[in-house]
């Protein structure tokens, strides 16, 4: 049977009428205890004498719950597209609903031929889909934690806490690349929350405890192990989940795994599956890969990676011997991209990265330990080349990939252009106009430059129309007026150049634009 890699959010349409829930038979309370030869020692007692676990979970759970949401999104999906994208990369129209068998040249199966292969229409009026998942709360004053799969198309998104109580939420930044977003609630009393804990300590075989929403069932609390570390299921760069057998469902996406203190080791993403129900195989992103990633969502709305300009591969056991490397590792550079950092360097193709700033390093986890370097930080890099080893070090870069920006805010006022005539410069807002104008995607967020004065400062720093601007000294920017602002308080602050984060053809850049006009 095929199995499939899903990602657990719970989509409208998904559960059947059919569905069941099935409870399996417990053990008769009058039935004896199995008879163990005199000395021997239990299973249970041989659990205690390694580490002594509670009989209970109910007290663990029951201070967790409060902490841990449901949460509903309406999305508008437009013809062509399917709420069953997010499935995973290993889904396949084999898996999807199979024509039921009849009679060859009959009246319904031309129907069921028809209606199964019909292609949407672009006339066609958008269709509204909802869908279902789980996240977690980490501060008094509502910031929750989710999947980026969960909330990437919503229109609206709501709450509902473990006492029934439902809260309109915002989208504060998401972030596809690890599949992280944060949302954020209002009250007028502060949230029960949860801590992350370590999740470098958990071990294979360390009790573990999911709570979240699996098919719209709200506070569903299920408990397992470690099952393993380290995984990689070719869900992207940056693969390196925390594998578990406590039942992981759809709708737990973005629900936190606990360890036995309370604390979130891992965020639950993804199941291996047949069916799309638990089979004792879900994946969770660790606390340690994600709290940075959270901190700049919290703080920007978006992310910012670092990036040195290669291809990497792992050094395998063949890899090494031909090329005399002993003992195998480190990250082989497969490409090197000619205006990176690692160009500028001097690293070729060939070379072999084995260490970062002193700790040995593979092809596997050098992706993600880059993308967490702050942009502008100087790294030393270990070299393996043809037999020698040096250290280089570089300065990483941004990354040229546009960031999952934040949607701007509906409710925000202002001037919809900002024309700067000291600057040489115009910026208006990113709307229908806009996006059309300058081809920008939907998911573009920031200040489009529709305006230059040539030969003026912004003309002679590189800026160009249809350029976009998504942040002011490090600050994210959704609007002319947002923007007017921050150059306002870089002005009191007396400074002589702003830096701008600058989205072009070529990527993103750092542009450091003078104040005074000059």
């Amino acid at each position: 049977m095929k199995h499939r890699l899903v990602l657990a959010a719970l989509m409208g349409g998904w559960v059947s009428a059919s569905s069941s829930i099935l409870a399996q038979p417990a053990p008769s309370p009058g039935a004896p205890a199995p008879t163990l030869p005199a000395g021997a020692v239990g299973p249970a007692e041989t659990a205690r004498s390694v580490h002594a676990a509670p009989d209970s979970l109910a007290d663990l759970a029951a201070r967790l719950l409060p902490a841990v949401v449901n949460i509903s999104i309406s999305a508008t999906l437009k013809p062509g597209e399917d709420e069953d994208d997010d499935e995973g990369p290993d889904a396949s129209p084999d898996d999807g609903p199979q024509v039921p068998q009849f009679p060859p040249g009959s009246p319904m199966e031309k129907f069921f031929h028809d209606y199964m292969n019909r292609s949407p229409s672009p006339s066609e009026p958008p269709r509204k889909m909802q869908a279902l998942g789980s996240g977690f709360i980490i501060s008094p004053d509502g910031y929750i934690v989710t999947n980026n799969h969960v909330i990437k198309d919503a229109d609206k998104v709501s709450v509902t806490l473990q006492d029934g109580t439902v809260l309109p939420a915002k989208i504060i930044g998401r972030d596809s690349r690890t599949d992280l977003g944060v949302i954020k609630i209002e009250s007028k009393t502060p949230f029960p929350t949860v801590q992350f804990g370590d999740s470098d300590k958990a071990r294979v075989g360390d009790r573990v405890l999911a709570i979240g929403n699996p098919f719209g069932l709200s506070g569903t609390v299920t408990s397992g192990i470690v099952s393993s570390r380290g995984r990689d299921i070719n869900h992207g760069l940056y693969d390196d989940y925390i594998q578990t057998d406590a039942s992981i469902n759809r709708g737990n996406s973005g629900g936190p795994l606990f360890n036995l203190d309370g604390q979130v080791i891992g965020i639950n993403t993804a199941i291996y599956s047949s069916s799309g129900g638990s089979i004792g195989i879900g994946f969770a992103i660790p606390a340690n890969d994600a709290r940075g990633v959270i901190e700049q969502l919290r703080r920007d709305g978006h992310v910012s990676r670092g990036w040195i300009g290669v291809r990497v591969q792992n050094v395998t056991h063949e890899i090494a011997d031909s090329i005399g490397l002993k003992p195998e590792k480190g990250a082989m550079l497969a490409g090197v991209d000619p205006k990176g950092p690692a160009a500028a360097a001097k690293l070729q193709t060939g070379d072999v990265i084995i260490s970062l700033d002193g700790k040995p390093i593979d092809g596997h986890a050098l992706p993600r330990l880059v993308a967490e370097i702050t942009p502008g930080t100087s790294t030393r890099f270990g070299i393996w080349r043809k037999g020698k080893t040096l250290d280089v070090t570089l300065v990483v870069k941004a990354s040229p990939e546009a960031p999952d920006m934040p949607p701007t805010d509906a409710k925000a006022k202002g001037p919809s252009k900002l024309a700067l005539a000291d600057l040489g410069v115009t910026f208006s807002a990113i709307n229908d106009e806009t996006r059309s104008k300058y081809n920008l995607s939907d998911s573009q967020r920031g200040v489009v430059v529709t305006d230059i004065t040539r030969d003026g400062p912004a003309d002679t720093r590189g800026l160009q129309a249809g350029d976009v601007v998504t942040e002011v000294q490090q600050v994210g920017v959704n609007s002319p007026d947002a923007l007017s602002k921050e150059l306002t308080r870089a002005r009191q602050q007396k400074k002589h150049t702003v830096l701008l984060l600058v989205q072009g053809q070529d990527g993103l850049r750092w542009v450091p634009l003078p104040l005074s006009g000059e």
